[in-house]
């Protein structure tokens, strides 16, 4: 819903399922996005790299005030790779550096595929938003700089092929936060012995949103210039990303006393943990925190005032 407007852009809360499209930085998109709806404030859940499509879930207004939660959400990728072909930078736009055409024995592939599942170390890419010494690591990339990358654990929860047409293969990969698909698709090709690069990448889910729900920037200019109401209800409430945490309603008392910063003895048996808190009328409040002993502290709110 709008708020107050100021100037050309205005208070507007919500999440927003966008498709992005291929040559556009997640920012840029997010950009356009915010553009169309006039959101004076807007931010994103997870980048994806230019090269990239698929679901980035957009935040406006006090929606960016629980876009943290779900930042370490699992996500789903539909990720192509070229065999035989390594490349500077990972990926289908680096500069081909080595080449070695496939040769796999009878079930190889599946087997280096299944190695794959589970708790594993990677290696950040240089091209990369990560920071060395203050600096992002794809500045030092393009520089021609390359530093020491400490692995990290990362989870790969599924990885399925989908099609194999050598050189080029389709895999589908659900991962924990912090997974480089460009550095699994590489380590794949280091483990069949004959090198790959990711040629092509798109992200499905993020959690439980799909981008079968999601919306082109074509689709959201269309509506901002023949029906800004239908434009308006394509955004979902401010706890969107807050779905697959339980509810407590609360009474109108106990939820002035959240507001205000104080505690609430629930006075009932509950597991502690986060929970959404929604009063009496359906309003969403924010998002607390039930500790042992049943007492409810708040966690992150919206900002009510004004």
């Amino acid at each position: 819903m709008p708020r107050g407007k100021s100037g050309n852009y205005r208070d507007i809360d919500g999440f927003l399922l966008l498709d992005k499209p291929a040559g556009l930085s997640s920012n840029q998109a997010l950009q356009r996005v915010r553009r169309i709806f006039r959101a004076r404030k807007a931010g994103h859940c997870g980048s994806l790299d230019p090269l990239a499509t698929g679901l980035l879930p957009v935040c406006l207004g006090q929606a960016t005030r629980f876009s943290g939660y779900l930042l370490g959400a699992s996500k789903t990728y539909r990720a192509r790779c070229r065999l035989g072909e390594t490349t500077t930078t990972g990926d289908a736009e680096g500069e081909v550096v080595e080449r070695r055409p496939p040769t796999l024995a009878s079930g190889q592939l599946q087997r280096v595929l299944s190695a794959f599942v589970g708790r594993i170390e990677q290696v950040p890419p240089m091209h990369s938003a990560l920071k060395h010494q203050g600096r992002r690591l794809y500045q030092l990339a393009r520089e021609g700089r390359e530093v020491e990358r400490a692995a990290r654990t990362v989870e790969i929860q599924r990885l399925e092929l989908l099609d194999c047409e050598l050189p080029m293969i389709e895999i589908e990969v659900q991962c924990s936060k912090g997974t480089y698909i460009r550095s699994l698709a590489e380590d794949i090709g280091r483990e069949l012995g004959c090198g790959a690069h990711l040629a092509a990448l798109r992200r499905t889910e993020v959690d439980s949103m799909r981008v079968e729900d999601s919306l082109t920037l074509e689709d959201l200019q269309a509506l901002a210039a023949d029906d800004p109401q239908a434009l308006e209800a394509t955004l979902m409430p401010p706890d969107a990303a807050l779905e697959g945490y339980p509810c407590i309603e609360l009474q109108a008392a106990a939820a002035r006393d959240i507001c205000h910063g104080k505690r609430v003895d629930l006075a009932c048996e509950i597991l502690p943990g986060l929970y959404r808190l929604m009063a009496a009328d359906g309003d969403f409040i924010g998002l607390g925190e039930v500790r042992d002993g049943g007492e409810l502290a708040a966690k992150r709110l919206m900002n009510t005032a004004g």
